[in-house]
């Protein structure tokens, strides 16, 4: 049970608050190893996950609600600043927190080779690539999250799945689902394709195979570009086969947060 230590603040220029005025400074929270939740649905998960919280800056009303679960959390001490809305108005993206916000901090992330070593078969993994859109990445997330993923390789020109717009994006989703980052995406598919996992591209492109005629009952690991430049040629390279979606229309492509829970709903219904 945490120790909630109350504080009423009627101005946000405290040092220990300066996280909460940097909404958009994503590099400077990832400098510090921290994220900031910004909704009353995703701080809901957060309070239910391992992070470990911070802080909390709440209106009186979200403390009132949000209270139970603070005290129940496993920190010995829990900072908990409280300001009235029109304080908690001053900041910017007032409209995406509403009066509720909590600072965490991101753990470790277990590597490449810890999870596919504890992971069941057959494996389902989803990798992604050139994905700059924290919005687009966080729904993604949540899709894995959805649909069973083992775990989400971030490639080295994604963004991070942990700034607070991709947080969002997830619904909080991020505390759940397992992620790795890696460096070099293609030698990642092809050290997966070493051990038998087969790396289906989605990729609309002529010679793409038709996404309800792959067999995705094995291990498989579905990558996903994005919307606009798609995927490049060394990490097409790396994988077996292109894929996409059948569409009887003059569209060829979707969003990719939508496509990729598109590939995820036919890999369970295979699965199951």
């Amino acid at each position: 049970m945490a120790t909630l230590h109350i504080k009423p603040v009627e101005a946000l220029d405290a040092p220990e608050l300066v996280l909460y005025l940097t909404l958009r400074r994503i590099e400077e929270h990832e400098r510090a190893g921290v994220l900031v939740a910004t909704n009353a649905k995703v701080i809901k998960r957060l309070l239910a996950s391992r992070f470990t919280v911070v802080s909390a800056l709440l209106t009186p009303a979200w403390l009132e609600k949000l209270e139970p679960q603070l005290r129940a959390r496993p920190e010995i001490e829990l900072p908990v600043y409280i300001a009235e809305q029109k304080v908690l108005e001053t900041i910017t993206g007032y409209t995406l927190h509403q009066g509720a916000l909590a600072v965490a901090k991101i753990p470790p992330q277990a590597g490449f080779e810890t999870l596919l070593k504890n992971s069941p078969r057959p494996l389902l993994l989803v990798a992604v690539e050139g994905i700059a859109s924290a919005e687009n990445l966080g729904a993604v997330v949540r899709s894995c999250a959805a649909f069973g993923v083992h775990f989400l390789i971030v490639g080295e020109t994604c963004g991070s799945p942990f700034q607070r717009r991709a947080v969002s994006g997830s619904m909080g989703t991020i505390f759940e689902q397992l992620v790795t980052r890696v460096d070099k995406l293609a030698e990642t598919l092809t050290a997966l394709r070493t051990r038998g996992v087969r790396c289906l591209a989605a990729h609309p492109r002529p010679g793409a195979k038709k996404l309800s005629a792959e067999d995705l009952r094995g291990d498989c690991c579905l990558v996903f570009g994005a919307e606009g430049p798609g995927l490049t040629s060394p990490v097409l390279a790396a994988c077996d086969d292109m894929v996409e979606i059948p569409m009887p229309s003059h569209m060829n492509s979707l969003n990719v947060a939508a496509a990729t829970a598109v590939f995820l709903y036919e890999a369970i219904r295979q699965r199951s």
